[in-house]
């Protein structure tokens, strides 16, 4: 495996840059894995993929699989506000388009894969696209107007999703119809593999049931599974090498391995 850290893939005006770290295998040619983290759209980092789950069971099992895996940072909701990290997750896309040659990956095939809100930014960013071949959604959340109305204890001002848009869905119904996924979808989404947690608190599971049940209604193929005792960052899933191994299925059918 190669490591390629802190490639800078934009710079927005008056923004810091925007870095991935990539990591692909030996060999030439590998599809691409482009990831967004979690983190409430207020916190994280491209350096961690879930917390609790170390590189080697995660970055590194998906290069094991054959794939190259860019992962990468965005604007924070505290540096910018909605739709800037859709901005960013295109950027980061289109870098790993237009370096592929560079770098030995193989541009026809990129696949997007997000956990929390990097799911959310990650399929936005592919319902827009059309050079996407597949998107792996792990527990984000689809829908703002019924997220809001979960009780997550924070004030309703200061809600991850009103941090992200600069005010609560229903007072910004635009702009959060617009940031959800499930009323983004469209008959020519790229194939979506969900999963999500039955006893997640934290994005409840209703989000992904969502999204899943408008990819079916619009014709897209979609896999959807509902974790039994999965909480958030798969907390309480004793063992996560099935979910992998399901996700990379996959991806390894999207991208034609």
């Amino acid at each position: 495996m190669r490591v390629h850290r802190d490639l800078e893939y934009s710079q927005p005006p008056g923004f810091r840059p925007i870095s991935l770290d990539l990591r692909r295998p030996d060999h030439d040619g590998a599809p691409v894995v482009v990831y967004f983290h979690g983190g409430g759209f207020r916190a994280g980092t491209r350096k961690v993929f879930t917390p609790g789950i170390a590189d080697a069971a995660s970055f590194d099992r998906i290069v094991e699989a054959g794939f190259a895996v860019a992962s990468c940072d965005y604007r924070l909701s505290g540096e910018a506000r909605f739709p800037a990290q859709i901005d960013d997750a295109d950027a980061a896309i289109d870098w790993v388009r237009d370096h592929a040659d560079d770098y030995g990956l193989d541009a026809s095939k990129v696949i997007v894969w997000g956990v929390s809100a990097g799911a959310t930014i990650g399929a936005l960013a592919a319902l827009r696209r059309r050079d996407v071949c597949g998107v792996v959604d792990w527990f984000g959340p689809a829908e703002l107007f019924a997220l809001a109305a979960h009780d997550s204890g924070d004030p309703p001002e200061r809600t991850r999703e009103a941090l992200w848009l600069g005010a609560g869905a229903d007072t910004v119904p635009d702009a959060a119809r617009a940031a959800s996924p499930a009323l983004q979808v469209h008959a020519a989404a790229p194939p979506f593999h969900i999963a999500h947690g039955t006893a997640d608190a934290h994005v409840p599971i209703a989000q992904s049931e969502l999204l899943a049940g408008a990819l079916a209604d619009a014709g897209v193929d979609v896999e959807y599974t509902a974790v039994a005792g999965g909480a958030h960052f798969w907390r309480g899933v004793s063992d996560t090498a099935p979910l992998f191994d399901a996700a990379l299925g996959f991806c390894r059918r999207v991208a034609g391995q």
